[in-house]
């Protein structure tokens, strides 16, 4: 989707910076929360999700730790601790009450636009590895966030599950897989154009593509002034607002930095690029229905679990394996190498240098990533595909993540990944920083902005909020009948029943 808007409102309430899913996310809130306030929402690309809230750039998974392994680690006693893993579910269900939400308000006319079923797996081998499987399904069945899971050690129950990953694998391997039938594949870039399509539509709401915000400074009067350039006419103009959100993805940090706020200081980014092994061949495509997540290369980072993927693009059927990690000093797809020099600062740099020298772990994954040669991908995917030909099988580049580097007492600095909310004390400004879970967690992240810098506003929005997302101010985990109740209610709204 792309504005050729001409309302070139000079004072507005509030100003979204990027053109992703989480100022998609946070218009949505505020414009049914408080209708009468004016946003204005810049984007630099010529359409909205084109950076990492596309559906090329991302994975797709809706991030529910059903499958994810990184989220249940394993403890020096043995033990699979669960805690981040329930963090993670819970989450999602909030994602999933506002989209369900959307859909009754007729907001999103049809779910199966951007949100489908797929069972999510996880699959591992060795002795070792099944161990801790098992414990991590012992411990994830019990939770009410996680019923329905199932456990096997079967390989023919396996074969039935995912058939092309059975297929032809040697005999006398020690496998086991759980699954979740629970699990989903979501179109973050048709959601984030679905949400933007809503918000274009309402009055005092207007959606600037192909517009680049260039600086954002503070006003004698406590407003912003966020200086943005029509990169079609080449003209600039300021705009003045009481609230800016600054979503850009990994372009947030360098206009968080410009803003001067106190809470900008010490933080740095670490750029990690991504490619994934996207399938050619449909008959291939047609005999795999699941979301198969394995372990992660010891010093990989989160995002970098190995994982084979249904998709479902546009109503396509599609078949995506990876990620394969990179570096590049872009914090942006589209973005410039020289984005990672130009966000080091007197006040970042020592925590950068720390993180530099305390992971040289992930240091050597990178480098060994990128030296991989196609034969080192096609050996990898064959883990999960054991009769993979590179034939079938074409590179593509997903998105750039931008993980967030943080000053520490102790170590000097130390590199955090997830994301975070950073907002002035006053509310007035907030960023978003970081990456996985991400989208997924877009909703209950939006509301953490809410929180943060609408405080005050906070007892007018709760019973709308409430409507909004049923679960607002409990916890599911807590709650095994609202969680059921609430999870079966959004499975109906949503479609999510084959």
């Amino acid at each position: 989707m792309s504005s050729t808007t001409t309302d070139n409102a000079s004072s507005v309430d509030v100003v979204l910076i990027g053109g992703g899913v989480m100022s998609a996310t946070l218009g949505a809130f505020i414009r049914q929360l408080q209708p009468d306030w004016s946003i204005s929402i810049f984007e630099r690309l010529d359409n909205v999700a084109e950076e990492s809230s596309d559906a090329w750039n991302n994975a797709g998974t809706g991030h529910s730790a059903l499958c994810e392994l990184n989220y249940t680690p394993q403890l020096a006693d043995g033990s699979v601790d669960i805690s981040k893993a329930v963090g993670v579910n819970e989450s999602f269900q909030i994602s999933r009450q506002f989209w369900a939400y959307l859909v009754e308000q007729g907001i999103i006319a049809n779910p199966r636009d951007f949100i489908t079923p797929v069972p999510h797996m996880s699959f591992v081998w060795g002795e070792q590895n099944v161990s801790f499987l098992r414990k991590r399904y012992e411990a994830l069945s019990a939770h009410p966030l996680f019923a329905g899971m199932e456990y096997s050690e079967d390989p023919a129950q396996m074969a039935q599950w995912m058939p092309l990953v059975m297929q032809n694998r040697p005999a006398g391997q020690k496998l086991a897989i759980t699954r979740s039938l629970n699990g989903t594949d979501v179109n973050f870039g048709a959601l984030t154009r679905l949400l933007f399509g809503y918000l274009a539509s309402t009055p005092a709401c207007t959606l600037h593509t192909k517009h680049d915000v260039q600086d954002i400074t503070r006003g004698s009067d406590g407003r912003w002034r966020v200086q943005v350039q029509d990169l079609r006419l080449n003209t600039q103009r300021t705009v003045s607002a009481k609230f800016v959100f600054i979503g850009g993805g990994g372009g947030a940090l360098p206009l968080l930095q410009k803003t001067g706020i106190p809470e900008s200081r010490g933080v740095g980014g670490f750029p990690v690029s991504g490619q994934f092994l996207r399938c050619k061949n449909p008959d291939i495509i047609a005999q795999h229905h699941a979301k198969v997540y394995g372990k992660a290369s010891v010093g990989a980072p989160p995002m970098s679990v190995p994982h084979l993927d249904t998709r479902v693009i546009n109503g396509q059927r599609a078949l995506l394996f990876g990620p394969y990690a990179g570096f590049s000093t872009r914090f942006l797809k589209h973005g410039s190498l020289m984005d990672l020099p130009k966000s080091v600062r007197g006040n970042n740099l020592g925590a950068m240098l720390a993180v530099a020298r305390d992971n040289w772990a992930l240091t050597k994954y990178l480098i060994q990533q990128v030296m991989q040669s196609n034969n080192d991908r096609m050996n990898a995917l064959r883990d999960f595909v054991p009769d993979a030909r590179p034939e079938d099988w074409e590179l593509v580049t997903a998105g750039q993540r931008v993980q967030i580097i943080k000053k520490d007492a102790k170590k000097g600095g130390v590199l955090q990944f997830g994301t975070e909310v950073i907002a002035s004390q006053d509310g007035s400004v907030a960023a978003l920083l970081g990456a996985s879970p991400g989208a997924s967690t877009a909703a209950p992240i939006m509301l953490t902005v809410l929180k943060k810098c609408f405080a005050d506003k906070l007892p007018e929005w709760e019973a709308k909020l409430k409507i909004m997302v049923p679960s607002y101010g409990q916890t599911l985990a807590n709650n095994p009948e609202l969680c059921t109740q609430l999870r079966d209610k959004t499975t109906d709204v949503l479609k999510l029943k084959d």
